[in-house]
Order: C-alpha cells, then sequence, then structure tokens
C-alpha cells in the first residue's frame, strides 16, 4: 500500500469518529457477534485507506454502507464455505484429518475460487461449473442454458481466461 498524505489520514480519521458507533450499530444487527463486528469495522475503513479515495461528505454513510455491506456478503460466504468444509473433513477417517494450517489454506483458497466464480457473469459461471463439475458436454450444456454450442464454447473460454488471469495475479 503506498503512503497516504497528511490530509487523507485525517480526513479519514474524521470519518471514523462521526461513524464509527453507527457503522458499528449497523454491522452489529447483522453479524450479532462483537468481534466479528470489530474486524468488519476494521476491514472497512481498510478498504477506505487502501483506496485512498473518500466520498463527499453528504455521501458518508451511504458509501460506508456499500463497502460495509460487501464485506457482510464476503463474510457470509467465507462462513459458509468454512461450514462446509468442516462437514466435510468431518466425514474423513481421523488419520486423514488435515492440519489446522492446511485446513486454512484451503479455506482460503476456496474463498478465493468463490469470489472468482461471483465475479463472471451467471451464463459463464454455470457453463464452466456444468463442465467442471458434472462433465456435461457442450451441447449437453447447450440445451441445459437454452443457448447454441457456440455460446456455451464463448462461455468456457470466458471463464476459463478469468481463472488462467487469477492465477497470474497470485504470481505476482
Amino acid at each position: 500500500m503506498a503512503a497516504i498524505s497528511s490530509t487523507l489520514a485525517e480526513q479519514i480519521e474524521q470519518l471514523y469518529k462521526e461513524h464509527h458507533s453507527w457503522l458499528s450499530i449497523f454491522i452489529q444487527r447483522r453479524l450479532g457477534c462483537p468481534d466479528d463486528t470489530a474486524d468488519l469495522i476494521h476491514d472497512t475503513y481498510l478498504r477506505i485507506l487502501s483506496s485512498g479515495r473518500l466520498p463527499p461528505k453528504q455521501d458518508s454513510k451511504r458509501f460506508l454502507t456499500h463497502i460495509a455491506k460487501g464485506l457482510l456478503i464476503d463474510n457470509y460466504r467465507r462462513k459458509q464455505i468454512e461450514t462446509a468444509y468442516k462437514e466435510y473433513v468431518q466425514h474423513l477417517p481421523e488419520n486423514h484429518a488435515p492440519s489446522a494450517e492446511f485446513h486454512m489454506q484451503m479455506i482460503e483458497a476456496l474463498t478465493a475460487i468463490d469470489t472468482l466464480l461471483h465475479q463472471l457473469p451467471a451464463n459463464v459461471r454455470e457453463a464452466l461449473l456444468l463442465r467442471q463439475l458434472d462433465n456435461l458436454s457442450y451441447k449437453e450444456i447447450a440445451m441445459r442454458l437454452n443457448v447454441s454450442i457456440s455460446s456455451v464454447e464463448k462461455y468456457i473460454a470466458k471463464a476459463l481466461q478469468a481463472c488462467m488471469e487469477a492465477t497470474l495475479e497470485d504470481r505476482i
């Protein structure tokens, strides 16, 4: 993260002072967990810091709400992934249970995949999942999505390109 100007730091501090308690109530009502609430408040202001952008004063609550809602959705998805993974691990023989470190790495990887998939248009995501998870042919996918085979080819190509770009970004 680049260094921020003292003016921007002061403006963010002022934004924090003016809206911290309101934002805390907003998030707490949706989560019900004080620790998670504190983390999401922190992450909200961290996003503002890393973007280097502040909203006009009259739009502050709307701006903070937008960021917080996105973080709440991310948090909800991550919890779903963690729950599903824990259920999967419970069914493994005890000698095959992953270490805590591997468990966290797997949750991070699955969360990254989920984020990538949700950035794709719905038809592109659906086509990729039908191909990779259900092993359907392009013709079967086309029939299921009610599109042409050529559209399915484009969807799969677009999805694979997004996956490749994400892989390359992680290496940089």
